[in-house]
């Protein structure tokens, strides 16, 4: 259900409603996955019911929660390009806005420490410091992949992730990139740095042609 309702004929809205008989911009839930002490958090095509490939031309990753075993580690991710191992090499650029819980310090650097040039490495989701495991602590945010079944293009993807900092700032990055492969991309792993990945959910979303 889009949660439009009517056709927007003669209306001020905004809001348009998708062709009847079509996927137009419907966002269709595939898979949830929830942590529990694990290791990793990873989305296989054909495994488990996932589905990552041509069914849809863009898909989207919904963080909640991710709480991390261990203090001071990144929420990361790795692609799948075939194979077995999750090493597609990517190019990326990371930066983030954060802001002290005391109020004593505010800024939006770049971070050069944690993107990637050609490099088959694990992509840091978080910048400017890393999570913290106190019970209070968590991230929550977003990653969406761009046609990962073409065999033509690289395939592109942007993330937003907002964390509370093992030293109690609330920063909130933005990290975007792309696979340099033209193979396929058929899984999407998630981990922590260190350690395992204690609580948190994650919902994989397919979204339709418009």
């Amino acid at each position: 259900m889009t949660g439009i309702i009517a056709q927007n004929v003669g209306r001020t809205s905004g809001l348009i409603k998708a062709a009847s008989g079509g996927t137009g911009g419907v966002w269709t839930k595939i898979k949830t996955l929830t942590a529990s002490a694990s290791a990793d958090l990873s989305f296989v095509d054909g495994t488990d019911d996932v589905v990552l490939d041509s069914t849809y031309p863009i898909y989207l990753f919904k963080f909640i929660n991710i709480h991390p075993e261990t203090d001071g580690v990144d929420f990361q991710v790795n692609f799948r390009d075939g194979g077995s191992s999750y090493d597609a090499i990517k190019t990326t650029t990371l930066f983030g806005a954060y802001q002290a819980e005391n109020d004593s310090e505010a800024g939006l650097p770049y971070d050069t420490g944690r993107d990637l040039a050609q490099s088959t490495a694990v992509q840091p989701l978080n910048s400017n410091g890393s999570l913290g495991n106190g019970n209070d602590e968590c991230a929550s945010g977003e990653l969406w992949l761009f046609s990962p079944s073409s065999t033509t293009y690289v395939k592109h993807f942007i993330s937003k992730l907002n964390y509370y900092n093992s030293g109690d700032y609330s920063i909130n990055s933005f990290m975007a990139g792309y696979c340099n492969v033209t193979a396929a991309i058929d899984g999407v792993q998630f981990t922590a740095s260190s350690d395992n990945i204690d609580a948190g959910t994650i919902k994989l979303y397919g979204i339709g042609d418009s």
